[in-house]
């Protein structure tokens, strides 16, 4: 077949975004940072609640636990990902990212089934909770959520892991005062009910993100085009390209949660266009499209147009 084949990489980011925040290493301080945070809250919150019998501490600590776990596989698999490419592992480690997101949000759903269980059967037989014990575990739970999401707050803006922690940290937060309120109203009216049905709401607030987190980690692992990138878009890039008759075998998939890879078979009569032109391409591609490893072979027709290209 003739022509030519040109592979380009930058050593930027392709999320979309560039990384002037904190460094690896910065990162990696503050995932530990969380993670001893969140766990030694997760042993307070749980023990608080079956202390006092709260489910809403309980579900709130369980939902916690799988943030501890989160983070952890979060931190593992950035780990991960940053190892080099090796002769067996030609793209590296990055997919580990994905299988840690996806392994995640199935952690996260089962948790939720046996939280929501538990709640309707204490809705059916209310058990007395302490109010005042309630919001003020509670209320260390806003503290906590929210040193950790402060941590994470430098690179939210130069990647989706990294801003995948802070938002849910910051969710967290919000929950933890929701926790709160619930104790005021149990104190002020003695409707112990509230504190299962509370429980039952938290589930609905993880089940929501949750749901969304399984879908799109699932379709990263079926190596789906990112959420981000429109395919038909950059079939028309590439069409549009000087000498361009035709375009055929465009694949666009995911190597990690932050870096997208292509292949693309460009029919060009007039000829190759050279290695500039073809490195000026993989360049726009990546700055307008966040495809930061492109491959883009090029065919000057004939049995390409024949067979392939029909």
């Amino acid at each position: 077949m003739p022509g030519a084949h040109h592979h380009h990489h930058h050593d930027h980011r392709h999320d979309g975004g560039h990384d002037h925040g904190a460094t690896p290493v910065d990162f990696g301080t503050a995932f530990r940072i969380g993670i001893a945070l969140n766990l030694g809250y997760v042993i307070i919150e749980g023990g608080y609640g079956l202390v006092t019998g709260s489910m809403a501490l309980l579900a709130d600590a369980g939902h916690n636990l799988s943030d501890v776990l989160g983070l952890a596989m979060a931190f593992a698999a950035v780990r991960f990902a940053a190892r080099p490419a090796s002769q067996r592992f030609t793209y590296g480690l990055k997919r580990s990212t994905i299988l840690a997101a996806l392994a995640n949000a199935v952690f996260l759903l089962m948790a939720c089934g046996a939280i929501a269980v538990e709640a309707v059967r204490r809705l059916a037989d209310p058990q007395p909770v302490p109010g005042v014990t309630v919001m003020v575990v509670a209320a260390i739970g806003i503290a906590v959520n929210g040193v950790t999401a402060w941590l994470f707050a430098r690179g939210r803006a130069g990647d989706v892991n990294i801003r995948g922690a802070y938002l849910h940290m910051l969710a967290d937060a919000g929950v933890s005062a929701a926790v709160v309120v619930a104790g005021l109203i149990i104190l002020k009216t003695g409707l112990n009910w509230i504190d299962p049905a509370l429980s039952l709401v938290v589930v609905a607030v993880i089940l929501r993100g949750t749901w969304g987190l399984l879908k799109e980690s699932l379709a990263l692992a079926l190596d789906a085009v990112p959420a981000g990138i429109d395919a038909a878009a950059v079939s028309g890039f590439l069409a549009a390209h000087p000498g361009v008759a035709a375009i055929h075998d465009l694949h666009i998939w995911p190597m990690g949660t932050s870096d997208t890879a292509m292949t693309a078979h460009l029919v060009m009569p007039g000829g190759h266009p050279g290695d500039v032109a073809l490195a000026a391409l993989a360049h726009d591609l990546e700055h307008q499209f966040g495809i930061g490893h492109a491959t883009i072979q090029v065919e000057t027709g004939g049995a390409c147009v024949a067979v392939a290209c029909a």
